[in-house]
């Protein structure tokens, strides 16, 4: 008889997520992963398979508990300035999950083409309802999004390489954004 699985795979998960994050999927080792979660590697294969494995419940948990519920309040929220609001909370510190996960193995990797595609488009699509609302004469908003989508991800990219060129990529849109405020058409 097996013994009883004794930890929550949530936690795991989470705790893996922050380091992935953190350190990018190359970096992170074995020996890291289990100090993070606190599971042995025995115990971390038989749960997720393989670090890949849990390197792909991270990033469902980074959708689900990170990005998606930032996109959610871009649109649902009847805020006026949702966008500046959803570009002012935008950390550089670490980038984006998923942004450093194309960066590290895109090119090698279909599974993470598609979800960084996937964000992208979802990023850009939240982006284009919110402006829209915020500027429902505008012809523009999908041209709007798509350079705002720009931005951030470019931001995030070069978050780990350079903090203060993230800091100023994000100001360039959120300078961009007020500007459209200042100039309705």
């Amino acid at each position: 008889m097996g013994r009883t699985k004794t930890f929550d795979a949530a936690d795991v998960v989470a705790s893996a997520r922050d380091l992935f994050w953190a350190r990018g999927y190359e970096a992170t080792s074995l020996p890291d992963l289990e100090r993070a979660t606190g599971l042995n590697r025995s115990s971390l294969y038989h749960s997720f398979v393989s670090k890949r494995g849990l390197f792909d419940a991270a990033v469902q948990n980074y959708l689900a508990t990170v990005v998606h519920p930032r996109l959610r309040a871009l649109t649902e929220s009847h805020e006026e300035d949702a966008v500046d609001k959803y570009l002012a909370e935008t950390v550089v510190d670490r980038g984006c999950l998923l942004v450093n996960a194309a960066a590290e193995s895109a090119a090698h990797d279909a599974a993470t083409v598609t979800i960084v595609s996937d964000y992208r488009r979802e990023l850009t699509s939240a982006l284009t309802v919110a402006l829209a609302r915020r500027f429902p004469e505008a012809t523009d908003n999908d041209h709007r999004a798509q350079l705002l989508t720009s931005l951030l991800i470019s931001s995030h990219l070069i978050s780990r390489v350079d903090p203060d060129e993230a800091a100023a990529l994000l100001s360039v849109a959120r300078a961009q954004y007020v500007q459209w405020v200042s100039t309705p058409r």
